[in-house]
């Protein structure tokens, strides 16, 4: 699997939510392990540098699920802004985590909360960096 892109905004807030988290005990430790090797690895660039099919916090995403023939829209959020009512998902969750810093197009075999599932990325519907905000 190819090595994924964060912006430095991005993995500084991130870590914090992570740290945050852990602190509170709001997300499982393993879950927490999951999203911080995730970025550890990660390439990181200025907001300015991001590739525009990167997904990055705040872009709303439509993805796959092609073994169950599912197709969701979201955006990918801060813990303190999710709502499923209004389809934002906080970035601690299995899925955030698993597409955060991939590029449209890229499948990800991922662990959500069902098992093993295969997460296709099929549009970057809004990316920030893209729409020259930098600092969301």
């Amino acid at each position: 699997m190819s090595r994924i892109i964060l912006s430095r905004v991005d993995f500084a807030r991130i870590k914090r939510s992570i740290s945050e988290a852990r602190q509170n005990k709001t997300v499982s430790a393993a879950e927490l392990d999951r999203l911080s090797n995730e970025i550890e690895g990660a390439t990181i660039v200025e907001p300015t540098e991001i590739p525009s099919d990167v997904v990055t916090m705040n872009s709303i995403v439509s993805i796959s699920f092609p073994k169950a023939k599912k197709d969701v829209e979201f955006q990918i959020v801060y813990p303190h802004e999710a709502s499923l009512k209004d389809n934002k998902i906080s970035i601690l969750s299995p899925v955030a985590t698993a597409l955060i810093g991939y590029k449209e197009g890229d499948e990800i075999e991922w662990i959500v909360p069902a098992g093993l599932t295969t997460i296709k990325i099929s549009k970057i519907i809004y990316q920030p960096e893209a729409a020259g905000e930098f600092d969301l």
